[in-house]
């Protein structure tokens, strides 16, 4: 009797299960579906009428209604993340230049004290709401942002007089500014600019609170309108273009070219006991020898076959333009006549470690790099005997900070390529720049030559440009200064033959 319930129960389970579905299915498609009733549409004439949407048009970003200004949300969102620092940074700075300023006032009208009791930007950073990249035919970037500030710093300065204090507040700021920020000239040094030159292309819009002694001083009547058209007006008067702010960002130095300041003259004498490069127990080595910073090629000694000990008396002449940082760097290799030349050792001199106009003769430990923590400098790689001497040029041992010889700027009528040459006792130095609107219907890899006295230098190829960048130094050197020489540069394409001729005659 358990038996056959069991299997009942079993049958009963199997069959009832798929005759419910069945039946709940024909209940579902056939049932009757509620009416469902349309949402109820109010008209929001009332909530943009005319006089609202004229009231919301000042603050639509500037890249909805200008196709030129571009939507840099990215930086907006990057000066978000970062604005607790720059806070912080901005506060700081502020701080320390603003002391001084008020510590020559203590003493003064009865003040016996000045200083932040709060000094912060608040929590809201600026909001750049479009941007806008000038071109021009100058030797400059130009970016025309449109900047929004609505923070909630808290600047409280408080001063005290005889025993009564005094806090000045100032919070709620609220700024809309357009700048134009220039960034000139545009140089082979980093950051790439040596300045900056910020002006306003409008009046600005500055709005804020003002509390003395907690009493809020922009209720009084007439005193906001004042305060508010005194700020703007001053400001335009100081900063609306075309008069700007400007910033130096690189020193005078620092900028397309830095000035020579002297030559350093390296004889490389001798080298002693050097490595065993080759099979038969000897090396063919030579000398590579560099000023570190320096664009110019490096210089070579020739090269001595099958010597340990060889003898050079090789005079060089380098162009020093900051002997506090710069270093000589001196190679010694083993010349191959096929595949690379292997390194036999190096060494470095700081120009600093040398007298001006006196000769210092060296006998240097080669070493494989300037890692002093590598075992593998302790190995015995030979020596290199040197004679160094740093000469000032005649002016700047005089006064380091006035000119030298002369410095003049040439632009060739061809290309429009620019040259910048220097002129001193016995050394040339000729930068080239670039070339513009070189001619050509298709693409051209141009590459400049520069010819002095017989002798020529060429610039790297730049394939497919008609607006080449070089921003290469060569040095001619002379026995005497070159007043009466002349330097031919030639821009020419190896594609298409295209050659271009400038002549710059130097005289003194």
């Amino acid at each position: 009797m358990g038996l056959l319930s069991f299997l009942l129960g079993i049958f009963g389970f199997g069959i009832g299960i798929p005759i419910g579905f069945l039946i709940a299915f024909f209940i579902f498609v056939h049932s009757e579906a509620t009416e469902i009733t349309d949402p109820i549409i109010r008209p929001n004439d009332h909530e943009f009428d005319t006089s609202s949407v004229l009231d919301v048009f000042p603050e639509i970003p500037l890249w909805v209604k200008h196709p030129d200004y571009d939507r840099i949300d990215w930086l907006n969102k990057f000066v978000s993340d970062l604005w607790p620092y720059l806070d912080k940074a901005i506060c700081s700075t502020a701080r320390s230049n603003l002391e001084p300023i008020f510590a020559e006032y203590i003493g003064k009208y009865c003040i016996r004290s000045v200083d932040f009791k709060t000094l912060t930007l608040g929590t809201l950073p600026p909001i750049i709401h479009g941007i806008k990249v000038c071109e021009t035919n100058e030797n400059e970037l130009i970016l025309e942002p449109a900047l929004r500030w609505a923070g909630n710093p808290n600047i409280t300065l408080a001063l005290k007089f005889f025993s009564l204090q005094i806090t000045v507040q100032l919070l709620d700021v609220q700024i809309r500014a357009a700048p134009r920020i220039v960034l000139k000239p545009l140089v082979p040094a980093f950051p790439c600019f040596a300045g900056i030159a910020v002006s306003l292309m409008e009046k600005p819009e500055v709005d804020f609170g003002l509390k003395l002694v907690g009493g809020d001083m922009m209720a009084i009547p007439g005193l906001y309108q004042f305060i508010q058209e005194t700020i703007r007006n001053q400001i335009s008067a100081l900063y609306l273009w075309p008069q700007p702010l400007e910033i130096p960002i690189l020193d005078g130095s620092l900028g397309a070219i830095k000035k020579p300041v002297g030559i350093l003259h390296v004889k490389v004498i001798r080298a002693i006991r050097l490595l065993k490069m080759d099979i038969f127990g000897a090396s063919d080595p030579y000398v590579q020898l560099s000023l570190s910073g320096e664009r110019i090629p490096a210089k070579k000694t020739s090269v001595k076959m099958k010597t340990l000990n060889p003898e050079w008396n090789e005079d060089f002449k380098l162009t020093v333009k900051d002997p506090e940082t710069q270093v000589l760097q001196l190679h010694v290799y083993d010349w191959e006549k096929v595949g690379t030349h292997d390194k036999l050792g190096m060494q470095v001199v700081p120009l600093r470690s040398l007298t001006p106009n006196e000769t210092k003769e060296l006998t240097l430990d080669l070493v494989k790099n300037t890692n002093p923590n590598d075992p593998q400098d302790k190995k015995w790689r030979g020596q290199l005997v040197v004679e160094l001497t740093f000469s000032l040029f005649r002016e700047e041992s005089k006064r380091l900070s006035g000119p030298l010889d002369r410095f003049e700027r040439k632009e060739s009528e061809v290309g429009k390529a620019t040259e910048y040459v220097y002129l001193g006792a016995g050394l040339l130095l000729v930068t080239v720049e670039g070339a513009k609107d070189l001619e050509g219907k298709h693409h051209n890899n141009p590459y400049a030559v520069v010819i002095c006295r017989g002798e020529q230098k060429k610039t790297k190829m730049i394939k497919k440009c008609r607006d080449p960048i070089w921003n290469e130094e060569f040095q001619f050197d002379f026995e005497e200064a070159p007043l009466k020489e002349k330097i031919h540069i030639e821009v020419k394409s190896k594609r298409r033959g295209l050659r271009l001729r400038s002549k710059v005659g130097i005289n003194s």
